[in-house]
């Protein structure tokens, strides 16, 4: 029963988020390329659920070529490669708002564990014991971990961060998510995050 309406709820959500989406695409996009040459989305390789790859969506927003370039964990590279109105973005978590399209296909849920890279999954497994047991529900836009953490900026965050992980899909509910998606609205109106 918690799968199906976990998923209904997915689907509406998706379906909202996707129609913000398109209202603020063309002042988003005409920001995004005022500022800095190249696409308006930055698309991304991830690890979905059962191992399933996928490829993310948001707005992109660091400069054309910082967006190509794997910084990793390293935060402060990631700053020096982020665009003014990228921080914008990012700090209001507008630029995830492209992964809507994600969970409509059914690639991610609206609250799950963060998706992450394919090199990052396998340098993870091999050191943090149950790492893989993140892989067992569909990856989400927000999380127990995130809305618990500061922008994950070491791989020694990661050890941290399963154990939310681990924590969510443990005890997931309609009541967990309900509070994870709250708490992460009034981070979002808050601008306490990224």
């Amino acid at each position: 029963f918690f799968e199906a309406g976990k998923r209904a709820f997915d689907i509406f959500s998706g379906a909202v988020l996707g129609i913000l989406t398109i209202l603020i695409l063309a002042p988003t996009a005409f920001a995004i390329k005022l500022e800095s040459s190249g696409p308006v989305f930055f698309r991304q390789r991830r690890v979905g659920k059962n191992g399933k790859m996928f490829d993310l969506a948001k707005f992109r927003s660091k400069t054309h070529d910082g967006a190509e370039k794997n910084s990793g964990w390293n935060k402060e590279e990631d700053k020096k490669r982020t665009t003014f109105f990228g921080k914008i973005l990012r700090k209001t978590y507008i630029d995830e708002l492209p992964q809507a399209l994600n969970i409509i296909k059914g690639n991610m849920s609206l609250i799950g564990p963060r998706p992450e890279r394919p090199e990052f999954v396998e340098k993870l497994k091999q050191e943090i014991p149950h790492y893989m047991m993140r892989l067992l529900v569909r990856p989400g836009i927000s999380g127990w971990a995130q809305i618990n953490m500061k922008y994950d900026a070491s791989a020694a965050d990661a050890l941290e961060k399963l154990q939310y992980d681990l924590y969510y899909i443990k005890n997931r509910s309609f009541g967990l998510d309900l509070h994870i998606a709250l708490k992460t609205l009034f981070t979002m109106i808050s601008h306490s995050g990224k």
